[in-house]
């Protein structure tokens, strides 16, 4: 045991010479000194950072001014009235101002009326001026803002319900017509004779029209895909329309015609000196030839379409036993529906017209609007109708109109598909969308006298009056345009008027489900479309406008540019592969074939006009965010923040094909 003397045995505890040694952590001077420049630093370095950011922001911005001031000539024309962009800038100050004073209201305790320090009358803050602006705009607010921005709001509520109640009916519509498969039906072989004297298929005469504009891009396919219609030839006639003012086109048109005319299909081609009329006058002039009256239909496309062979077996048809049928709508598909984050929000309002608006109203009402193209009139209908008049540039619209008017029905087909082409660039689209909103108020004003005192029903005359023109047309780029710009920031600066948060999430909610439910496909970009479709409602608003006090620019005729994506559809169907009226993996597929020489092109630097309009508003939504912040309305926030940038990116020319 002697061994073990001189070990130590602690019971109940640790060995105090086996404790941790316990360390000084107190910091000298030089280390704190050290910690301290470590700290700045990294503050330094995240301040640097975002004036980085800040200034290259801001240098982008002054590049695109520049660039707008000297290239903006064309748009000039579009927007000679500046009084939207001044009242939009006003707004903006305003908010500015307003903006400045409330955080300073806030830290001294002036943002309410029962606040002590607005009663003192010896201090030198009631001597201020500041301080009694201040309190004179508390006065003002309670007294003619307050009431006002309610009425706006509850104006605002009506209007909303009114939109909701219409879009929620046109989907129940739709789901009840896919439900019981509602769909215009032929019979087999309609023309099929039952005489012995006479041939065995009696094909009615069918005239094809193609009315076109310096097309270089896009002339020869759809001249190709026209004269491929399954048609027997001797009751078949293809007319070429051209109005285009290149000598180098035309000669291209001619060569391309006499080609198809040596190959043994009746088509000729028609040229005029002087546009007059644009579309409308075009098509009127080579109605009016004699040979036309042997004729009984008349199929119309736009130089961008591509019919398939069988497009004519399968709405020519609809007509035979049907004698108050006046017009045949086929659907359009988009060959470039995927080419950007615009084309591809484009595809999804459009497949909403189609696949709701058109076909609904078609199978209840028997009435829409003509699309323009891709459609087969009864040649009747037209000259019963007043035929093609040259008053606007929605002619396609007019003469739907007169012939709901006179009593003519229209069958829309969902299921025949015609490929064409989407505007790619945002300038395109704007144009596009102008004509498309100014033409039909300006129509709404010429057309209101016969539409009340026409023989039709009271409720086609309301769904005409109120629905087809005033609602869709007209109030749903007002109340939205008025809610982004004036209601909401109001709202903000004015927290009294009490707009309910379910106002303003609903109604985009609304419109997510309802474009999900229709194309699921679409989910990832259904809220940029939502976001851009509010952006869009300041230019189609403006162009509204212009329709309805008859504006210079109401009036004026821009042909969309293409871009020859069909060139793209015609080599496959060269190569033996489906492209026209193809589905959607034939699209993707034919995307991705392209994907080699799109990046190609997009390495070549473009540069985009700037739209001041936008900026402003942009600006005036962002100031409108900040002020959500300071109230702590997260959710309003977050809306007027997307909305902004939204607004922004627009207003900077950052969307379509750049």
């Amino acid at each position: 045991m002697a061994k073990y003397s001189n070990c130590r045995f602690v019971i109940g505890g640790r060995d105090p010479a086996l404790k941790p040694v316990v360390k000084d952590r107190s910091k000298t001077a030089k280390q704190l000194k050290w910690f301290l420049l470590m700290k700045a630093n990294r503050a330094i370095s995240s301040v640097a950072f975002v004036g980085n950011v800040l200034c290259t922001m801001v240098s982008s911005i002054k590049k695109r001014l520049l660039f707008g001031q000297r290239e903006s000539d064309e748009t000039v024309k579009l927007d000679k009235s500046k009084f939207l962009f001044r009242l939009i800038l006003a707004f903006l100050v305003v908010a500015l101002i307003a903006l400045a004073i409330e955080p300073v209201a806030h830290f001294k305790g002036w943002n309410n009326f029962l606040s002590a320090s607005l009663f003192v009358n010896q201090t030198s803050e009631i001597r201020a001026w500041f301080h009694r602006v201040y309190a004179s705009w508390l006065e003002l607010r309670a007294e003619s803002i307050v009431p006002l921005a309610q009425a706006l709001c509850r104006f605002y509520i009506a209007l909303f319900l009114m939109q909701s109640v219409d879009r929620t009916v046109l989907c129940l519509g739709c789901l009840w017509i896919k439900y019981k498969g509602i769909k215009p039906n032929i019979r087999e072989d309609p023309f099929r004779s039952d005489h012995l004297e006479v041939p065995e298929y009696d094909h009615p005469m069918v005239l094809v029209q193609i009315p076109m504009y310096n097309e270089r891009e896009v002339y020869q396919h759809s001249i190709t895909a026209a004269c491929q219609l399954n048609w027997p030839q001797d009751r078949l006639l293809i007319q070429i329309l051209d109005d285009s003012d290149d000598e180098s086109i035309q000669r291209l048109i001619k060569r391309e015609v006499s080609q198809w005319s040596q190959k043994g299909v009746s088509i000729i081609y028609r040229h005029r000196e002087v546009r007059t009329g644009y579309k409308a006058g075009n098509l009127k002039s080579a109605m009016d030839r004699d040979y036309v009256k042997k004729y009984e239909f008349v199929a119309i496309f736009d130089a961008d379409f591509m019919p398939k062979p069988d497009f004519l077996m399968k709405t020519v048809p609809h007509f035979k036993d049907n004698p108050k049928l006046g017009l045949v709508q086929a659907r359009w598909i988009f060959i470039n529906k995927d080419e950007n984050l615009l084309t591809q929000m484009q595809n999804v309002d459009r497949c909403f017209h189609f696949e709701v608006e058109q076909e609904v109203n078609g199978a209840i009402l028997n009435f829409f609007g003509f699309n323009g193209t891709a459609g087969v009139w009864r040649i009747e209908t037209l000259q019963d109708s007043g035929d093609w008049l040259e008053r606007t540039t929605v002619e396609d619209m007019d003469i739907a109109v007169r012939a709901h008017l006179k009593g003519w029905k229209f069958i829309f087909l969902n299921d025949v598909k015609v490929l064409c082409e989407l505007p790619e660039s945002y300038e395109a689209y704007r144009k596009q969308q102008h004509r498309w909103h100014s033409g039909p108020c300006d129509l709404f004003r010429l057309c209101l006298p016969s539409i009340i005192t026409s023989q039709i029903t009271f409720w086609k005359k309301a769904n005409l009056i109120f629905l087809f023109f005033l609602l869709r047309k007209l109030i749903v780029p007002f109340y939205t345009l008025t809610f982004l710009c004036v209601i909401l920031p109001m709202a903000t600066f004015v927290p009294e008027a009490n707009l309910p948060a379910w106002v303003i999430y609903y109604w985009p909610l609304i419109m997510l489900i309802l474009n999900i439910f229709l194309d699921p496909r679409s989910t990832p970009f259904v809220v940029p479309y939502i976001l851009f479709e509010n952006t869009m409602s300041l230019a189609k608003f403006s162009a509204a406008i212009s329709g309805l006090l008859q504006l210079s620019s109401s009036r004026e005729w821009i042909v969309t540019k293409k871009t020859g994506r069909l060139a793209d559809c015609a080599e496959m169907n060269k190569t033996g592969e489906t492209c026209k009226g193809a589905s959607d993996e034939e699209l993707t597929k034919l995307n991705k074939r392209k994907e080699g020489p799109v990046e190609l092109a997009k390495t070549r630097k473009k540069t985009s006009k700037i739209y001041k309009k936008e900026l402003a508003v942009a600006f005036l939504l962002l100031t409108a965010a900040v002020r959500s912040l300071q109230l702590a309305r997260i959710l309003h926030f977050c809306f007027l923040l997307l909305q902004g940038i939204t607004f922004l990116i627009v207003g900077l020319g950052l969307i379509g094909e750049q």
